[in-house]
């Protein structure tokens, strides 16, 4: 888990360009309809202020038998309110999953990184500046903080 006095990081890239948002649409649009693109899921997390449900594409990543939630565009709004509602849901089509969310250390990150790139460079890897999924554990501890993952646990 993260450490609560630490300061939160501040990395964010905002959503942008027409190819970005339609991509977006798209991918939330098929995901909705039941339709999942490479794993991909609507992740609904209540608001931390409004209270009201939120949702946003993502790519669940399943691996060594763990399954994630990778922002690679950093500290967004997801993220922002899934640490404080703890968890939420990913839905497909007509299906929502209720779900715990526990926030990874940076030091445990580099290999779900490192997964996580390897089976989605192609549509993120505009995010992470340059480093792929050959880069070196080093190289991955070095942007973990910028990179929150979150271990999806049942609720």
């Amino acid at each position: 888990m993260s450490d609560a006095t630490a300061p939160e990081p501040t990395r964010y890239v905002r959503p942008g360009g027409l190819t970005d948002k339609v991509f977006n649409r798209v991918v939330a649009a098929m995901t909705k309809a039941g339709l999942s693109l490479w794993g991909s899921r609507v992740l609904a997390v209540r608001g931390r202020k409004s209270g009201e449900w939120r949702t946003t594409p993502v790519n669940l990543l399943t691996y060594q038998g763990q399954r994630y939630l990778v922002a690679p565009r950093g500290h967004t709004q997801w993220v922002r309110n899934i640490r404080v509602a703890g968890g939420g849901e990913l839905r497909i089509g007509r299906r929502a999953e209720e779900f715990r969310a526990q926030e990874l250390a940076d030091g445990d990150k580099p290999e779900v990184l490192r997964a996580y790139l390897k089976r989605w460079k192609f549509e993120v890897g505009m995010f992470f500046d340059g480093v792929g999924p050959d880069a070196s554990d080093a190289e991955l501890l070095g942007i973990a903080p910028g990179y929150p993952v979150f271990r999806v646990l049942a609720r």
